[in-house]
């Protein structure tokens, strides 16, 4: 008997055929749903029942999602790594195994966490855009290496991030409840300290930890009081890391000089947050796991998941079978 697969991960959606006629293979039909970025609760319900294996983005799978998807759905193939949109604890009550696709996006992360570093540091986009405007002035630029670079969250991402920033020289803090092994600490020249110090001592401050209830608002407004006037805040992490308000409160009085955001609370950002207009943001749509290789890679372990969760032998699947072209 087929299988029914419920396939609502946006990136393979941007091309959903080759996966219709890979998973035809394996005699599992799909269905399609229209997704702006994920599905809600409630767009989730109105599938409940009808399938046998998801393979979802950051879609809404609450407890009562789960409950009426169950008993016939059987798995969770999540691509990429987070997993916070996903009841945990309902889905390992029913029996609903939750798998994803860990070290997904380290490179392509990393990279971006230094770029926007990097982009303010050296002031790259208002200097762009002042000479475009056809005004010819100095902005003040500054090195890395003479800056701190603090990261909060200090596992795969983050040890990647200090790994890259360590060649500019600059001084390096890192926070993490978990301790870092002797052959990290031996590699990368990072103190590792308390939160109130790499908020305090930072000038860019990078998230890179998972969000959690340890984690949801660690930048909440007295996190930020404590930061420099003069710091820069990154998060390619989750957007629920930072209280939104509180981050717009202290950019529009001047207690943060700016901030790269990749994810927010509220995805996609709403056409009225105030962040749209600020001119010391940056801002990009959850695009920092952007590379061809990685996202491949993922397509097929994401797919290897669902098949072994559903029980099928996956044994045949190739990564060749999922190219780098996405269009």
């Amino acid at each position: 008997m087929s299988k029914v697969l419920l396939l609502s991960a946006p990136y393979m959606l941007i091309n959903p055929e080759p996966y219709r006629m890979l998973l035809g293979r394996f005699d599992i039909e799909l269905i399609i749903p229209e997704v702006n970025e994920r599905l809600e609760a409630a767009q989730l319900l109105q599938y409940a029942g009808q399938f046998d294996g998801a393979i979802c983005g950051d879609d809404r799978f609450t407890a009562e999602v789960l409950a009426a998807c169950a008993p016939r759905l059987k798995v969770i193939s999540k691509w990429g790594t987070g997993i916070d949109s996903i009841d945990l604890a309902a889905a390992a009550k029913l029996g609903i195994p939750v798998r994803n696709t860990l070290d997904a996006f380290v490179d392509a992360v990393a990279d971006s966490v230094l770029s926007y570093a990097l982009a303010f540091a050296r002031q790259t986009p208002w200097l762009d855009r002042a000479v475009k405007a056809g005004r010819w002035s100095k902005l003040i630029g500054r090195s890395l290496s003479e800056s701190t670079l603090g990261v909060v969250g200090v596992g795969r991402i983050g040890k990647a991030v200090l790994g890259r920033a360590q060649a500019f020289g600059g001084r390096l803090l890192g926070n993490d409840l978990v301790r870092m092994p002797a052959e990290f600490l031996g590699q990368v020249a990072v103190k590792m300290t308390t939160l109130d110090e790499v908020l305090s001592q930072s000038d860019y401050l990078s998230l890179n930890c998972d969000l959690n209830p340890t984690s949801l608002h660690i930048i909440d407004a007295a996190a930020l009081a404590k930061m420099k006037p003069s710091a820069v805040l990154i998060n390619t992490a989750r957007g629920p890391l930072i209280d939104e308000a509180a981050l717009v409160d202290a950019l529009r009085k001047g207690k943060l000089a700016g901030a790269a955001l990749d994810v927010f609370e509220d995805e996609p950002l709403p056409a009225d947050s105030p962040l749209l207009k600020m001119d010391n943001v940056l801002l990009a749509p959850h695009n920092s796991n952007a590379s061809p290789t990685a996202w491949a890679r993922v397509n097929y372990l994401t797919v290897r998941n669902l098949l072994e969760g559903l029980g099928i032998d996956a044994s045949s699947l190739r990564p060749e079978d999922f190219p780098q072209t996405y269009t």
